[in-house]
């Protein structure tokens, strides 16, 4: 049986889809931190884009463990870097709208972290680094696009949602789809095995 209960640290409907379609049992507690003033902090400090992600989502899984200490707790975060610009998710769908169009015919990274804290300490951290070059679609397209995905894409940094819609925008995707989703998924589940909190 598994040593520990699992909570996910985010209120990611995504993040939590790929758990349960790995028949994964958790439960999902966000953590309550103010992430934009901590990520504005770390780019004034000129931190490169994936220690900002490794410390949010070491903030969110520490932040969670210290209420749960008995629970393996997974945090996580996602930056999108493109050119030395970062993005973060949009406000509203005209802040979506500037994003893509800035993000069109050009190769961005994103970087995704996660961690594992337990006792309020984290255990392992990982991240990944896939990277992403979008179509050079026409507004025409990008308007139509929009008004079909709806405000599901103000949940994500880049106004896209690749599992569905979003594919349409690229011409090629380079490295770990579940990365991609938010949550590197394979290297997560072995860490989750080695603390026998999932059955081998």
């Amino acid at each position: 049986m598994p040593s520990h209960p699992l909570i996910l640290a985010s209120g990611s409907a995504v993040r939590a889809r790929l758990l349960k379609a790995a028949g994964i049992t958790f439960t999902q507690e966000p953590a309550r931190v103010d992430e934009e003033t901590l990520k504005d902090g770390l780019v004034a400090e000129k931190a490169r884009p994936h220690q900002i992600a490794d410390a949010l989502a070491e903030l969110k899984a520490v932040r969670v463990s210290q209420k749960y200490p008995q629970a393996h707790v997974i945090g996580c975060d996602q930056i999108l870097w493109c050119g030395e610009q970062l993005y973060s998710k949009p406000r509203d769908m005209a802040e979506a709208r500037q994003a893509l169009l800035a993000l069109r015919g050009r190769t961005h990274s994103l970087y995704s972290a996660v961690c594992v804290a337990l006792g309020g300490s984290v255990l392992w951290r990982y991240f990944s680094q896939p990277k992403l070059t979008m179509r050079d679609f026409s507004e025409a397209f990008l308007d139509d696009y929009l008004e079909k995905a709806g405000e599901a894409v103000l949940s994500s940094v880049g106004a896209y949602q690749l599992e569905g819609l979003g594919s349409q925008l690229f011409s090629r995707v380079e490295g770990d789809y579940f990365s991609i989703l938010g949550l590197p998924l394979l290297p997560l589940q072995d860490v989750l095995r080695q603390h026998r909190t999932l059955i081998p």
